[in-house]
């Protein structure tokens, strides 16, 4: 019987345990698509307690902690910091076998150094000796060295200053941090604050935005701005992609019927964001970014706790939305186009898992090794179970070999002990392909392919860091 969390943990025989060891534990961390706030790193934030730290807008903590039957209250509500932290303490024990029991324990030992299994009884120490390390040194700009994160891609919205990010770029942090483009807000259309947003748009930019054509020019001047400063790669966070034939007329009519203050319609707010997307592929093709594409998580669903809480507070889950349909289209008119970026797809839902992973092969064009990737898996699916079958469908259906690897896809400073799970995963997975006799035990082989799937081709797929 092996120790919890031991040297061995998740590796289950010598070679898994050699390639950790010597190819995969050494590598730097390229976290290319990221949440963390970038004014946490440009003030180098010291942050007060282990709740700021930890538990402070952490979905998958509050859903279990909702699970146990912990009052809201003790979870977003107004409870003070401590009693916060220890409901969450109650509920840890209640999480076996749900991963955060493995990322709660891996956190506090690579954080603080403490080795105790967290419950209602260790709480008090626990707390004690992880404020007092955060009273010290470990401070955001420590984390980020401490865990060797060579590079750190933010979730930013059109309308950023991107303030921050200047400063970070002045200051001696030796982590590159860049912004990612994320114009979400410009597909919406439909909804009621989506005047608002336009106006901060057209603030932004400088530009009068009173029409789609200017509306356009705002958005290019913004993407313009965001590569200026280094940004490389743009986002999207959609129930599916939209893919629905649309004229640049009819695009500006759905454009002014919204800003006269008019209801646009579903099926008007799909052909206008199957407009915009396309126009955000050619962007990012003209300037060889790489375009992510999260597809399929249905948000919000609990209505009742939207209009207590608001948006975005853990009532989210997988979607049964179809998906190849429209990506297909998508994909195959930017190709016909010549407009196809890097790009990256993410599904949220396991059914898709092969789908995306045999999609990726039909567009593979313009000798770009892996130039459409299939990521890493996200957020319901970022588990041992997720992660080992996504890896295991993209050895079947494409090249393993090109893959990009892992990212925290996280708003905690407390997430990169996930970069060491997915790692360990992988050794595990590909040492066991030697037991059986499945691949050779040839060290300069294999010590390749795990140096490259946890650093190396993030690093050249990405062009992070080089000049236009």
């Amino acid at each position: 019987m092996n120790d919890f969390l031991s040297e061995d943990f998740l590796l289950s025989n010598d070679t898994a345990r050699r390639l950790y060891d010597q190819f995969a534990a050494p590598q730097p961390i390229i976290d290319y698509h990221c949440h963390l706030v970038p004014q946490d790193i440009a003030e180098n934030r010291r942050f007060d307690n282990l709740f700021e730290i930890w538990l402070k807008g952490d979905h998958y903590k509050w859903r279990a902690m909702r699970a146990n039957g912990v009052a809201e209250r003790y979870i977003t509500g107004d409870a003070a910091p401590y009693e916060k932290f220890l409901a969450w303490a109650r509920t840890v024990p209640y999480t076996l076998r749900n991963p955060l029991y493995h990322w709660t324990h891996l956190e506090l030992r690579r954080y603080f150094g403490i080795a105790d299994l967290l419950d209602e009884t260790s709480a008090p120490a626990i707390w004690e000796r992880a404020n007092a390390a955060l009273a010290g040194d470990l401070t955001a700009h420590r984390i980020l060295k401490k865990f060797r994160v060579e590079l750190a891609c933010t979730t930013d919205d059109p309308t950023d200053d991107l303030r921050h990010h200047q400063a970070i770029a002045k200051s001696n942090l030796p982590t590159r941090v860049f912004p990612a483009f994320r114009p979400d807000k410009a597909l919406a259309i439909h909804d009621e604050h989506f005047g608002t947003w336009v106006g901060k748009l057209s603030a932004a930019a400088n530009i009068d935005v009173g029409d789609l054509g200017s509306f356009l020019r705002a958005l290019q001047s913004r993407h313009d701005y965001f590569h200026s400063l280094g940004c490389r790669l743009s986002d999207h966070g959609l129930d599916r992609c939209y893919a629905t034939p649309c004229q640049e007329r009819t695009a500006a009519a759905i454009f002014a019927k919204a800003r006269g203050g008019n209801t646009v319609s579903e099926d008007e707010h799909v052909q206008f964001a199957s407009f915009m997307m396309l126009f955000f592929a050619r962007l990012d093709a003209e300037k060889k970014w790489t375009k992510q594409l999260h597809l399929g998580a249905r948000r919000n669903v609990n209505s009742q706790a939207q209009r207590a809480l608001g948006a975005d507070a853990g009532y989210d889950t997988v979607g049964d939305f179809p998906q190849t349909e429209a990506l297909v289209a998508y994909l195959d008119l930017l190709s016909r186009e010549n407009s196809l970026p890097r790009m990256i797809l993410y599904n949220s839902n396991p059914t898709d898992t092969f789908s995306f992973a045999t999609l990726i092969g039909c567009f593979q064009e313009g000798e770009i090794p892996g130039k459409i990737q299939y990521g890493s898996a996200w957020w319901f699916l970022d588990t041992k179970q997720g992660m080992t079958a996504q890896l295991d469908a993209l050895s079947n259906a494409g090249l393993l070999s090109r893959f990009i690897g892992m990212v925290t896809d996280s708003r905690s400073f407390m997430s990169y002990p996930r970069h060491e799970y997915f790692r360990r995963i992988l050794c595990d997975l590909v040492g066991r392909d030697v037991i059986r006799g499945e691949l050779p035990d040839d060290e300069a082989l294999l010590g390749r392919l795990i140096q490259d799937l946890c650093y190396g081709n993030a690093k050249e797929y990405l062009g992070l860091g080089q000049q236009p």
